[in-house]
């Protein structure tokens, strides 16, 4: 347990600014013959040797596990923005079509701080497994859902299990590798995501129209045992946790308050009335004061260095995904596209998201991270804001396909840089509940934008698509409020990146 904690605002500055221990990295007791290169920091005892990747024979079977976990959701996320229009209707629930993916981040949220606490104690090995099961429990509750509650449900089960797994990744990936290799770990995070964005949309869009929505859920949990196999020897071998002390049962109850809070406040989005004030109001009263206790003070006002990471994650994801979420919908009402072209518009994005997080992992660009995340920043304004041109009837429904391609990069350069700077400026000791607080302020960013843009295209017309249950009900306007106020978020987010560097006398 360091002196200070590290979500107290000065410590978290300071410790920021600090020149970091070297990290610990799981060599071997024995060397093992043939590895003339033990793929530790120079500055380690015991080795200096830079020879040893990512694939290299020590790390391949970690590696490889990590790609596929992170792999296989991608592709249920690739898959579920394909289906999701499609099961809305099917289960009478359109209007609680955002609510959908929000619930999968609300109880994420909370998951997320419980694993930071849980690998900080006791290491990722059981957070990671247990938020597998978790994730495939939940697509087999939303793939058999009779009612739009009951997938609500399901999605929410999925977001325990995607909050644990997520954060224990992190961790894995700050115990396993040493600090030079991080960069390119956490870029093939992001290249996990090609194969599924490809793949993804057309699979889940064919199953959809051929087999049945259902079956997008309830095909991918019988994937998840072979990952677990090809990890869990390295997992294993983890060096220990340098925390003995109990879990941080307040950081905990703080994440299910905010959890609780942003709960409430979506339950009173969806229906705009008078009555709805109440659970606004309690949603309020949860979710501020908490917030403010569980992530680092100077978040929410882009304190330079860690808070301002933090802040950055959020706004990037939830700006991006608010946008996301309705595209495949507004294709299919708007631009009569059908679900298969609806998610395939969504898949350059994929690659390039890819393609930035290769970028930003170049040697040579690690000076500039800064300016590459303005850069992305931008870049997801831009996209969001050229998806608008598809609501003219005479611009191609293409251009949906380009903006993406450009939004894509944007997210690349700007999340891989995050986690990496995050990563620079965590003591190991605190590397769980630092990627807590990124992941939380991600899940964050998802529902509070997720549910604006819920709360817009209600208000702007949106819930006469589901009243008349239509694929050709045209409401160019509920659609137009999303992606104006997600392209001004983003612009927010790059101003963000400019508090990213301390100052330093």
């Amino acid at each position: 347990m360091t002196p200070r904690d590290p979500h107290d605002a000065d410590a978290a500055v300071t410790d920021s600014a600090a020149p970091l221990p070297p990290r610990a990295s799981p060599v071997p007791p024995e060397p093992q013959d043939g590895d003339l290169d033990l793929g530790l920091d120079p500055g380690l005892e015991g080795g200096g040797g830079t020879g040893d990747t990512v694939l290299g024979r020590r790390y391949r079977a970690l590696t490889l596990g990590i790609v596929t976990v992170v792999s296989l959701i991608a592709f249920e996320a690739s898959a579920v923005n394909t289906a999701m229009p499609v099961a809305a209707r099917a289960l009478d629930g359109v209007e609680l079509y955002a609510y959908a993916f929000s619930a999968y981040f609300t109880a994420s949220l909370f998951a997320m701080a419980l694993s930071g606490e849980w690998c900080d104690r006791k290491g990722p090995l059981a957070p990671l497994f247990t938020g597998i099961a978790a994730f495939a429990a939940g697509l087999l509750v939303a793939g058999s859902a009779q009612r739009m509650w009951m997938f609500v449900g399901g999605r929410a089960v999925q977001g325990i299990g995607g909050g644990l797994v997520i954060v224990a990744l992190y961790v894995v990936v700050g115990r396993a590798y040493p600090q030079r290799l991080q960069p390119a770990v956490l870029a093939s995070f992001s290249a996990a995501w090609v194969l599924p964005v490809i793949v993804g949309p057309l699979a889940a869009g064919t199953v959809t129209e051929q087999v049945g929505w259902r079956w997008v859920f309830l095909a991918i949990p019988v994937l998840v045992l072979p990952p677990l196999a090809v990890m869990l020897p390295a997992l294993r071998a983890l060096p220990p946790s340098e925390r003995s002390a109990g879990m941080n049962r307040r950081r905990i109850l703080l994440a299910l308050a905010v959890a609780a809070g942003a709960g409430l406040l979506q339950y009173a989005g969806q229906d705009l009335n008078w009555l709805s004030l109440v659970p606004a109001a309690a949603g309020l009263a949860l979710l501020v004061p908490c917030v403010l206790r569980l992530l680092p003070e100077g978040t929410f006002r882009a304190a330079r260095g860690l808070p301002s990471v933090i802040l950055l994650r959020g706004v990037a994801a939830g700006s991006f995904l608010g946008a996301e979420s309705f595209v495949p919908l507004m294709l299919m009402t708007q631009r009569d596209l059908s679900a298969t072209a609806a998610g395939l518009s969504l898949t350059g994005g994929g690659l390039t998201w890819a393609l930035g997080s290769y970028t930003q992992s170049r040697p040579r660009l690690e000076p500039h991270r800064e300016r590459l995340m303005g850069l992305g920043m931008l870049l997801i304004a831009v996209s969001i804001a050229a998806v608008l041109l598809a609501l003219i009837d005479s611009v191609p429904a293409w251009i949906v396909a380009v903006a993406w391609v450009i939004g894509g990069y944007g997210m690349g350069l700007a999340i891989s840089s995050g986690s990496v700077l995050l990563l620079k400026l965590s003591r190991p000791e605190d590397a769980g509940s630092n990627s807590a607080s990124l992941q939380v302020s991600d899940a964050l960013g998802n529902i509070t934008l997720v549910g604006l843009s819920g709360v817009l295209f209600v208000s702007f017309g949106g819930g006469d698509i589901a009243a008349t249950g239509s694929t050709a009900s045209h409401q160019p306007a509920a659609f137009g409020a999303v992606y104006v106020a997600m392209a001004a978020v983003a612009l927010v987010g790059a101003w963000v990146t400019t508090r990213l560097r301390l100052v330093t006398a």
